[in-house]
């Protein structure tokens, strides 16, 4: 006989003790709450006490719900909430006006739960919905015309409202692995990143699996391309390099554009 309904997992209690240990100072001076990976189930209502911080990473945790309260984190300019449970956002995320990077990757969040006051987040550059259960996106989005980066591959998209797909400033645009139902929509995000402007070095340890596995699989094709076209065999000789007066000198720029660090 059931004695009753089954708990779901029981998360980390985050303390203010934990939380301020928590802080880190990011490269550009900010101050960062890092909270990723802690097995929180339940956002951590003493984290409110720092909320003049200026960072908030709360990924790969087990959270499915963001409170109202996330609006006293006014100063907040980089909010990470990838690879949780979301099924929703709420919508004072619209107060957050200082916001330039959220990434809500990885959830559980369908068109209907997202909210319209994102649309208010007017300084915002990078926006990351991939991974989701989106089967459109709203035209409000297109009122973000600071926005630069957007991420909607994974989801279950048929097209991209022209008012997204045409602000002034996206220069990175990945909706790739949606059911796209226009053959040119399709082949017009098959390759979709249009252009990356920044590198950012991480360790493997700090990627969610589904960045993991398209890392590995972007090394691995390099890999195979730099054996097709090396050839151990043969030894390359530039005798001429060897006088910095020479002839050679003049034309050794195509050396420079193919040397790779």
């Amino acid at each position: 006989m059931a004695k009753g309904k089954a708990k779901g997992p029981k998360g980390t209690k985050i303390t203010l003790k934990i939380a301020k240990n928590s802080i880190r100072i990011s490269f550009d001076g900010g101050r960062r709450l890092d909270l990723s990976k802690m097995g929180i189930t339940t956002f951590p209502n003493c984290i409110l006490k720092l909320a003049d911080v200026d960072e908030l990473d709360l990924s790969r945790n087990m959270l499915k719900k963001i409170p109202s309260s996330i609006q006293k984190f006014q100063k907040l300019r980089w909010l990470d909430l990838h690879s949780n449970q979301l099924e929703e956002l709420p919508e004072e995320i619209g107060t957050l006006q200082n916001l330039f990077y959220l990434n809500i990757c990885d959830n559980k969040l369908t068109t209907k739960s997202l909210p319209e006051e994102l649309n208010l987040l007017k300084n915002l550059r990078i926006l990351n919905l991939g991974l989701n259960c989106l089967d459109s996106i709203p035209t409000s989005l297109g009122a973000l015309n600071e926005l630069k980066e957007l991420g909607l591959f994974d989801n279950a998209l048929t097209t991209i409202p022209n008012s997204v797909k045409k602000l002034p400033k996206l220069k990175k645009l990945n909706a790739k692995r949606n059911p796209f139902t226009d053959s040119t929509e399709q082949e017009e995000y098959a390759d979709s990143i249009k252009r990356i402007d920044k590198l950012y070095l991480v360790q493997e340890k700090d990627l969610c699996s589904s960045c993991l596995r398209t890392c590995q699989y972007e090394r691995d094709k390099l890999n195979k391309l730099k054996d097709m076209t090396s050839s151990p065999s043969r030894k390359l000789s530039f005798p001429l390099l060897l006088t910095p007066n020479s002839s050679a000198k003049d034309n050794q720029e195509w050396r420079l554009k193919d040397k790779h660090p």
